[in-house]
């Protein structure tokens, strides 16, 4: 059966078809057993590859597919970003993005150095290390609703950063392997002409033609995804990756008030595509000199896990930003990019050695990310009284929340959206309300308004510790992630509150083990929506007046969050 499939002609579809069929396969165990699934697919491509049973020949049809997933990845991340967040982390993005870059860099250099590479490949090793995944860090971001959050925007800066420099890099290094004065001017000039384009397409273009495309959700997938190439293409014309031409193109198109609904469309194909590209991985992976890389594999891993984010976790702490934020936010870069996949497979006299070190340490750090930020609040609670020692780098902490003294009779975790309802009945009724959420902006908002609130995360102990549950009469999370509801739930028996719990849960599954748990309610969002909809057709269904009653005061709602956004 191998043999059979070993010989059968490799067309487009096959590879497609085989590469999608063994990563769905392993994707569905690493879920039965509650794992990440990006390392599932990396699996899945040492199984098919060189390294495994042969069966995938032409791994550069692949990687191609691969960069595809990359485009549409960086697309949606310039959609969702606003700049005006940003703007704030400005300072200090750009100081811990280039200290972080060069510091590490350095360091790769000179220990590549001293394992015996020569200058070239040393000054590539440390391209490699230096630069971390925005791909990799931002799906996973992604996936668990936190780019929002203040160590979200962090990342996100950190990584923006990153990018612009490596754009550069790339660049300036062509095709020769070296540094000039005029490659960097010549660079800048054509980022800049980028630049130039995308806001006089943002400014004066998109929205009227977007607007006629509304019409048709059709018309409007399909402009949206040539937008996207429409940039990659100019991006590549202009000599830069074409995947910073997509997250131009993202960008502009970010301000539009059909964004959401571009993203919603577009995440499919990005899955899609992704997928592919992380099965490549798996495929690149050729070992030559096995015993000749255990020692550098063991120091750039080193470099990696431990050098790089505590790099950042120092940069940070001097900025005068907690422990939490720091730590988060320096182990989500503790992996090397795809970038750095590009300059060993595009860059002169790259050593075979080099080349199969960088491939296999995209893989492990890559998997291990996965892991990484899956338990990193496992290793942050019980590593934290070690990083209070960080804190005090910096005699100025930047705070965040409006706290009060009183005793709160509600707490609610999470003001956005069902939330944000939560909160405006309660201050109807005139309950005092203490209100817990990750996203800064919310949480400015509250601040102004004088509403009691804390930034925080509902997984970290230290938040906890500091909320006074005595008090409290309901306990509310509108947070959806599972295993952060069994956390809370977990902490407010254990201190013997007698408070109401109420949970949020995704699925029928997920609401089930939350009331095997102990939750004393759990909303599901979906289900409760249905529910609201059938009554109100029972009750005002020949009540046309009574539903028109509804219908206004939920405009009204509506309205007032449009403007709280």
């Amino acid at each position: 059966m191998l043999e059979v499939l070993q010989n059968i002609p490799q067309s487009l579809l096959f590879t497609i078809g085989i590469v999608l069929i063994v990563a769905t396969f392993f994707a569905y165990i690493a879920k039965i057993f509650k794992q990440p699934l990006i390392p599932a697919y990396i699996i899945a491509g040492l199984v098919l590859g060189p390294m495994g049973l042969k069966i995938i020949q032409d791994v550069d049809v692949i990687q191609n597919l691969s960069e595809i997933g990359i485009v549409f990845l960086l697309f949606i991340v310039g959609l969702e970003m606003d700049l005006k967040k940003l703007k704030s982390l400005g300072f200090v993005t750009v100081i811990t993005g280039v200290f972080q870059v060069l510091l590490t860099f350095i360091a790769g250099y000179f220990i590549a150095l001293w394992l015996g590479f020569d200058a070239t490949n040393a000054m590539y090793a440390g391209l490699v290390i230096a630069f971390s995944s925005t791909m990799i860090v931002i799906k996973l971001l992604f996936d668990e609703d936190e780019l929002n959050t203040l160590h979200g925007r962090i990342i996100l800066g950190i990584l923006f950063v990153q990018d612009l420099i490596v754009i550069l890099v790339l660049m300036v290094l062509g095709n020769s392997g070296s540094f000039s004065l005029a490659a960097v001017g010549m660079s800048l000039l054509k980022f800049s002409v980028l630049l130039v384009i995308a806001f006089a397409i943002n400014r004066f273009v998109a929205f009227p033609i977007f607007r006629f495309a509304a019409k048709s959700s059709e018309l409007l997938f399909l402009l949206s995804v040539a937008t996207c190439f429409i940039f990659a293409m100019g991006a590549y014309l202009l000599d830069f990756s074409i995947a910073i031409g997509a997250f131009f193109g993202g960008i502009t198109l970010a301000n539009l008030p059909y964004n959401l609904n571009i993203v919603a469309r577009i995440n499919s194909l990005k899955d899609f595509f992704a997928t592919i590209f992380f099965v490549s991985l798996g495929l690149q992976l050729v070992f030559t000199n096995v015993s000749g890389l255990i020692l550098p594999f063991f120091i750039f891993l080193a470099l990696i896990l431990l050098l790089k984010p505590l790099i950042i976790m120092v940069i940070l702490s001097l900025l005068g930003y907690d422990k939490r934020n720091s730590f988060i936010s320096s182990v989500a870069m503790a992996q090397v990019s795809e970038f750095g996949l590009i300059l060993v497979l595009t860059g002169d006299n790259i050593s075979k050695e080099l080349f199969s070190l960088t491939i296999l340490l995209a893989i492990i750090t890559i998997a291990l990310t996965a892991y990484i930020m899956k338990y990193e609040l496992f290793v942050y609670n019980r590593i934290s009284r070690v990083l209070s020692l960080f804190e005090r780098l910096s005699k100025k902490r930047r705070q965040m929340g409006f706290e009060y003294k009183d005793h709160p009779e509600i707490i609610l975790f999470g003001a956005n959206r069902v939330g944000g309802t939560f909160l405006r009945t309660y201050h109807h009724l005139k309950k005092k309300v203490l209100v817990i959420d990750f996203n800064p902006e919310i949480i400015e908002t509250l601040k102004k308004q004088m509403t009691p609130c804390m930034y925080g995360d509902i997984t970290n102990l230290e938040i906890l510790k500091r909320v006074n549950f005595s008090s409290a009469k309901v306990v509310i999370s509108t947070v959806s992630r599972e295993q952060d509801n069994i956390f809370l739930l977990n902490y407010v028996k254990a201190i013997r509150s007698d408070a109401l719990v109420i949970l949020t849960a995704k699925t029928v599954e997920e609401a089930i083990e939350l009331y095997n748990a102990g939750a004393d309610y759990v909303l599901v969002p979906t289900i409760k929506s249905g529910e609201i909809i059938s009554g109100l057709l029972g009750k005002y269904l020949e009540n046309k007046k009574g539903l028109l009653r509804i219908k206004q005061e939920h405009m009204k709602i509506l309205q007032v969050e449009r403007k709280r956004k």
